[in-house]
């Protein structure tokens, strides 16, 4: 096995190595003087099952290349299998074409990583499960639940509700409070503009309940901080949120702050693009992803790692 990792979050693919009871790959990345990205890996791989770790978040188009070089440079010196590990899979908000025109650039992400020289993937809670129909490699979808759920068990909150902040995630709600034993809820939103979100109106009782909103990613909090008003103005005792992939900028973390969310509780798969302040709790998913390495090398089942126990 060998584990090589891109510039996009070292710190992370270190402690899934340091996990995985590996050390990571000697790879050198540079850039020439006009942008473009030159990268040699120093040891030999000939032969190797090889898993290279990058999140595609901020920058997402440099990332991205980033790691189909590093997939390319892989195969071309002949790596037997080539698995990129995606804590955080880019572009994944564009999965259909919901208005005329327009990319859906989520598959045309998949082809690039399948043409680079992809032999499977390895990612974590993408934004919708059907990405993974994009493909044709295998493909091991991990989700963060068993990281949240032992911790939101451990803060004994009574009277819990898991609220999904718009209808898409219902089901990610619905799931949660099955495996926490709580209630569920739903926000109904209206999308202003990419930065700006009303939630309109709420679906199920939050009076006096400490309530969890859940998600997959956000970048500005507006879906979040929105439903966390309309939770506030129907009586909930308290507002948390778990969000897999924190990708919030300086606004979103100022919106945070001045919301009634007492804390969000995310995990390390992307990299802080700023100072975070003390209402967010990052939670490790580095011990997971090392887990499912070890049984993608020896051929063994990652089901178990849904299991919570």
């Amino acid at each position: 096995m060998k584990i090589l990792s891109g510039t996009a979050h070292r710190d992370l693919a270190e402690r899934i190595a340091a996990k995985a009871g590996e050390k990571l790959c000697d790879v050198q990345i540079s850039r020439f003087p006009d942008g473009e990205i030159f990268m040699k890996i120093v040891e030999n791989v000939r032969g190797r099952d090889v898993y290279i770790i990058q999140p595609t978040s901020y920058p997402p188009n440099e990332n991205l290349m980033e790691l189909l070089i590093m997939i390319d440079a892989a195969k071309r010196a002949s790596a037997s299998r080539i698995t990129a590990v995606l804590p955080f899979y880019g572009y994944a908000r564009q999965d259909r074409k919901d208005q005329p025109r327009v990319p859906i650039t989520a598959k045309l992400v998949a082809n690039l990583l399948v043409a680079a020289g992809t032999s499977r993937l390895l990612t974590m809670d993408l934004h919708a499960q059907q990405i993974q129909g994009f493909f044709d490699i295998p493909v091991d979808h991990l989700s963060a639940a068993p990281v949240f759920v032992k911790y939101l068990r451990e803060q004994k909150l009574k009277d819990l509700v898991v609220v999904a902040p718009d209808t898409g995630g219902m089901k990610l709600a619905a799931a949660y409070a099955d495996m926490l034993d709580a209630g569920v809820a739903v926000v109904g939103k209206e999308r202003k503009s990419a930065e700006r979100v009303v939630a309109t109106h709420l679906v199920g009782d939050v009076k006096g309940c400490n309530t969890v909103l859940v998600d997959d990613m956000t970048s500005t909090a507006g879906t979040l901080t929105a439903a966390a008003k309309l939770l506030e103005q129907a009586g909930a005792a308290s507002i948390r949120a778990a969000v897999t992939h924190s990708l919030l900028n300086c606004q979103g973390v100022e919106k945070l702050n001045e919301s009634p969310i007492v804390e969000l509780v995310t995990t390390d798969s992307v990299p802080a693009r700023c100072e975070i302040g003390n209402k967010v709790k990052v939670l490790s998913v580095a011990e997971l992803l090392a887990e499912a390495i070890r049984r993608i090398h020896d051929n063994n089942s990652v089901t178990s790692l849904f299991r919570i126990t």
